[in-house]
């Protein structure tokens, strides 16, 4: 039972990617591979837009901190001037703190620029070898076109294409019908010249009959040949011609007639 499922299943996925191989046409395969570059890019200019702003962010953010720093430090200065040394150490220390908070957002600045340049460097690869798949995709299919209607035409020229190949099987059968019908017809023929058969309109005639009637026809045709001979020899050699094709005929000269009537 396993063998029988092994097989059914070879048979299957066979006979399926038979299906998908003569249902696949290379140029949509191409303009699909194409689009999903195309999505891949945006998404690469995406992120690089994601890092570039967040960048941006930190970067007003440090801008925000080098202000306030600067305002403590002043506030600190101008506390010291009047005698509130502990005023002062309050800005000093809260200046400290945002010393430190710059610190780490500096860190942070510089991790997203280098990500940002990377994705960058990426995107720029990436667009290069999205133009030249373009390019590559355009070249095949118009080969693919021009290939795939070179061959239509051969096929069209040599016979072997499905829709010729159903005429030249149309042309055949005719020639075969008709080499049939003409056979049963010759037959036919034959078997009623030869008496086999027997002719049901009246129009055949018996061995016999024909065989006078050919007969008499040549002897028609020996004496129209004499008297046209005849003719031509002159006035006088035409009764000449005609008598004697007279007596061929009946085998007796023409005077021998008349003196039997007499």
């Amino acid at each position: 039972m396993s063998g029988v499922m092994k097989r059914m299943g070879m048979i299957f996925r066979a006979k399926a990617n038979k299906a998908l191989d003569r249902a696949e046409d290379p140029r949509e395969t191409l303009d699909y591979s194409y689009q999903k570059q195309l999505e891949l890019l945006q998404k690469v200019r995406r992120g690089v837009a994601d890092v570039a702003t967040s960048r941006k962010r930190l970067e007003l953010q440090l801008n925000q901190l080098s202000s306030q720093s600067a305002k403590l430090e002043d506030q600190g200065r101008k506390a010291l001037a009047l005698g509130r040394e502990d005023l002062a150490r309050e800005a000093l220390s809260r200046r400290a703190s945002l010393q430190q908070q710059a610190s780490d957002l500096e860190v942070q600045h510089q991790t997203l620029q280098g990500e940002e340049e990377k994705l960058t460097l990426a995107a720029q690869r990436l667009q290069a070898k999205v133009d030249a798949f373009r390019t590559r995709k355009e070249t095949l299919k118009a080969t693919y076109t021009a290939a795939q209607a070179q061959t239509r035409i051969g096929e069209a020229f040599s016979g072997i294409s499905e829709e010729m190949g159903d005429v030249g099987m149309a042309i055949q059968r005719a020639e075969d019908k008709t080499a049939q019908m003409q056979a049963r017809a010759g037959a036919i023929d034959e078997l009623l010249a030869s008496g086999a058969l027997d002719d049901q309109s009246g129009a055949a005639k018996d061995d016999i009959t024909a065989e006078l009637e050919r007969i008499s026809g040549g002897a028609d045709v020996e004496l129209e040949l004499q008297r046209m001979k005849a003719e031509l020899a002159g006035g006088s050699g035409t009764q000449q011609a005609i008598e004697g094709g007279q007596s061929d005929r009946t085998g007796q000269p023409q005077g021998q007639h008349k003196f039997d009537k007499q």
